[in-house]
């Protein structure tokens, strides 16, 4: 019986003991921290391929016609025959001059060109009727010959006349102010009631024609030289852009155009040559003066290694990206960029052709950490993304 007794307490410890044991190992794995889920990322495959080449520049549109509309006779300026900012079509009356001064030397030269040519009549009768007695001796020859002089110098006056009439009528003409061209009419300069065209021709307004529109902009003489040498194309396809700075308000696609000017001289204030494209402007949506961005396609004959500016990150090390390797896992890659547009950046070294790069959650990537990839090349490649901005060959 004191036996049983002793060993009751030495069975309730070891009871204990195992109890204990028990919980801190379940602790111990409670405690123990859980791997987390491999990272959803996307991917792109990434190999040497023809990539088209754009170059990108910023530049300011100018109307392809700018005319200034200038008084070409003085006088009180009485009419304005148009609105501020209308569409005026070439031969529209725009303003008026006063007129009385110019129909006055209109008349005076008529006037006088009429008197003219009644004493040249008089004058040939003269020489009708001397011309039989002089022949006759009846009267002296040097009255003819005073009277044919008087008929040649009438004959010039009148000559003379003519043209005065025809300045006259040019002058008079020059009070309606007639658009020169078909275009956009500026404000008016001048308000009814003022002086014009003394001591200068004043100017009165300004039309531009706009329907098609140049864009200037300016690339490096480096540049300049590459599109000479490298476009495949003689002339080379262009894409006018207007910013949209208020949230997609205005909605405009790109305008298709070609480079049409190249200046021959380098600037040598900016080392900069100067060159233009072309691009419709039917219905006059653009404006003189935008700051516009010009996209200039170059070749698409060379392969390149091209991904996508967003994924390529800075660090001490210099430039880098993560694909995603053999094991599922995010690798690092150290790579040396190359050319860069908004669309693409080259990959010079670094990159081994068909990686897997991934393009999505790089702020949550981290070296050898898993990762389910999913393939979005065909969406977000680079070439998906310059067909779905119109920008291959083809578009």
């Amino acid at each position: 019986m004191i036996g049983k007794m002793q060993l009751l307490p030495l069975c309730l410890g070891v009871c204990l003991a195992l109890s204990a044991c028990s919980s801190d190992k379940k602790n111990q794995q409670e405690n123990t921290p859980q791997a987390p889920p491999p990272l959803p990322v996307e991917t792109i495959t990434v190999q040497q391929e023809q990539v088209p080449i754009w170059l990108e520049y910023t530049g300011k549109t100018e109307a392809t016609q700018r005319i200034e509309v200038r008084a070409r006779v003085s006088g009180t300026l009485e009419e304005v025959l148009f609105n501020d900012g209308d569409f005026v079509t070439k031969g529209q009356k725009l303003f008026v001059i006063e007129k009385t001064s110019y129909q006055a030397s209109l008349d005076q030269a008529q006037a006088v060109l009429e008197q003219d040519t009644a004493s040249l009549n008089l004058a040939i009768s003269d020489v009708d009727r001397y011309k039989p007695l002089v022949a006759k001796d009846l009267a002296p020859k040097a009255t003819l010959d005073q009277y044919v002089a008087k008929a040649d110098e009438l004959r010039a006056r009148i000559k003379s006349d003519q043209a005065s009439i025809r300045e006259a009528k040019l002058n008079l003409s020059y009070t309606d102010v007639l658009a020169p061209e078909s275009g956009r009419v500026g404000r008016k300069q001048v308000d009814v009631g003022n002086i014009v065209g003394y001591a200068e021709k004043t100017l009165l307004a300004t039309i531009i024609f706009d329907d098609p529109m140049y864009a200037y902009f300016n690339p490096s003489e480096e540049e300049f030289q590459i599109m000479r040498q490298h476009k495949s194309m003689q002339i080379m396809p262009a894409k006018v852009r207007v910013p949209d700075n208020r949230g997609n308000l205005v909605k405009r696609e790109p305008y298709q155009g070609q480079v049409d000017f190249g200046d021959n001289r380098v600037d040598r204030m900016t080392g900069t040559i100067t060159m233009r494209a072309i691009v419709p402007n039917p219905d006059h949506d653009i404006l003189e003066g935008t700051f516009v961005y010009v996209d200039v396609f170059v070749s698409d004959k060379s392969e390149f290694m091209m991904v996508p500016p967003s994924v390529v990150m800075e660090d001490q090390q210099g430039s880098f990206l993560y694909i995603v390797n053999k094991d599922g896992k995010a690798e690092r890659v150290n790579v040396k960029r190359g050319f860069e547009s908004r669309f693409y950046l080259q990959i010079t070294e670094g990159l081994p052709d068909n990686s897997q790069v991934i393009i999505s959650g790089l702020q949550k990537v981290r070296q050898g950490g898993k990762v389910t990839a999913k393939d979005v090349t065909a969406e977000k490649g680079v070439m998906a993304v310059l067909k779905q901005q119109k920008m291959t060959p083809t578009e």
